[in-house]
């Protein structure tokens, strides 16, 4: 039984590129969250301020969300293989330069904000070309089981790395976060030059790069189970992962832990994520997730109020776990059925927009957190943002039928292989 659980669960990891790309982003990936955690805490310990803790975040993503749609179409029309390359290796430098400057003690906030900028539009790149190019790894039969797959190894590395950034941080200093990261991105990019796929045949370009990407933006607004389940993500990533930028303010002043605790704290997030990705791996079928969806933010809600009123380190824990676990099923049931709704055609540019409504809400969101976090208090900021998402959720419900009704029809399409015409918004 046990062994055909896990068979069940690791299903996507029968193919020989998908293991190379699973070992390699693990690693590279823990290193990542390394980074994470010790650029948090460094603009903390330079400035002590929440609003600029909100600022870097901001400048790390805001350009996911202004260069998304050139990546999604660069995803579909080039090499997503070599774009992926090309994005990990300078994703590389950038690492070793914050490295460099931190282990000399040269670094300054206006050289973390401009290479947190420069990562921010390599990401713009480097994410709508990796979520499509899952499907080429596996192929569409196992493709919901390698976005989970995907979503588990970024949540595990979510909970190694800032437990091993918080020892590294409170024992050596940020920069050797940094320089770790750095080293890591060595394991990914080997293992995509060591990937067996088709050859690569170029899409003829039938239109502008203009018209191209218009095209992406074009199908969402049209097509009503998209635009919803992107929606939803762009409050979770507006609204509810915010907490996160603001986790730096709870681990030193109102627990009192300094960069231990914050790596904690972190990780415990990263370890509820990590059982709600492979909740999801373990299933086989899309039957239910579009309900899941909506009571995951839900329930994601009233985890961060009370996270935000509590002052008992135990129970923050355990909501913590539980903020981490549901915002992973509302994001990971989202992607899932995003991916098995769209063309493989305009699989990048609608990926585009999922980087757009995920990493591109959540800087605007991280930016205003931190200035009102600075008026009114991060604990108030954050029951804001819970209520902003429990309302998000009773209006999806409130339209649950017709959406499930438009997402099956486009399910049914794409596994047949035929065109429907998208169902009205």
């Amino acid at each position: 039984m046990a062994r055909s659980v896990a068979t069940t669960t690791l299903r996507a990891l029968r193919h020989r590129n998908f293991q190379l790309f699973f070992a390699g982003q693990l690693i590279s990936l823990i290193g990542t969250w390394m980074q994470n955690v010790a650029q948090a805490w460094l603009v903390y310990r330079i400035t002590g301020s929440s609003a600029l803790l909100g600022l870097v975040s901001f400048a790390g993503q805001i350009p996911v969300f202004a260069l998304s749609p050139i990546g999604g179409y660069t995803a579909d029309r080039w090499n997503r293989r070599t774009v992926v390359i090309i994005t990990q290796t300078l994703s590389m430098v950038l690492a070793f330069l914050l490295a460099a400057l931190t282990l000399t003690n040269t670094v300054r906030i206006w050289e973390v904000f401009v290479l947190a900028s420069l990562l921010g539009i390599v990401n713009a790149f480097d994410i709508p070309a990796r979520q499509s190019f899952l499907v080429e790894m596996v192929g569409r039969e196992d493709l919901i089981n390698a976005i989970a797959l995907n979503s588990s190894m970024f949540n595990g590395a979510r909970i190694v790395g800032p437990a091993v950034a918080g020892i590294l941080v409170a024992r050596l200093g940020e920069g050797w976060c940094f320089f770790l990261n750095g080293i890591s991105y060595i394991a990914v990019i080997w293992g995509l030059f060591l990937m067996r796929l088709a050859p690569f045949v170029r899409r003829v370009a039938r239109s502008s790069a203009l018209e191209t990407i218009r095209e992406g933006f074009d199908y969402v607004g049209r097509t009503g189970p998209v635009f919803a389940f992107l929606a939803l993500v762009g409050v979770l990533g507006f609204a509810g992962l915010p907490y996160l930028v603001l986790m730096p303010i709870f681990a030193d002043r109102i627990f009192h832990m300094g960069a231990s605790g914050l790596g904690l704290l972190t990780g415990l997030a990263g370890l509820g994520a990590l059982a709600g990705a492979l909740t999801l791996a373990s299933r086989t079928a899309l039957t239910g997730l579009t309900r899941w969806a909506g009571i995951a933010l839900s329930v994601f809600g009233i985890a961060l109020g009370a996270f935000s009123l509590s002052h008992n380190l135990l129970l923050s824990c355990g909501l913590l776990l539980i903020t981490g676990f549901t915002g992973m099923i509302q994001m990971g049931a989202c992607n899932t059925l995003i991916q098995s709704m769209v063309p493989d055609t305009l699989r990048g540019r609608v990926m585009s927009v999922y980087s757009m409504m995920y990493m591109g809400l959540g800087p605007v969101g991280a930016l205003i957190a931190g200035f009102v976090a600075e008026r009114i208090g991060a604990e108030r900021t954050l029951t804001g943002g819970a209520v902003i998402c429990l309302l998000a959720a009773a209006v999806f419900g409130g339209r649950l039928q017709s959406i499930r009704s438009g997402a099956a029809a486009l399910i049914r399409a794409q596994q047949e292989g035929a065109e429907v015409a998208s169902p009205a918004r």
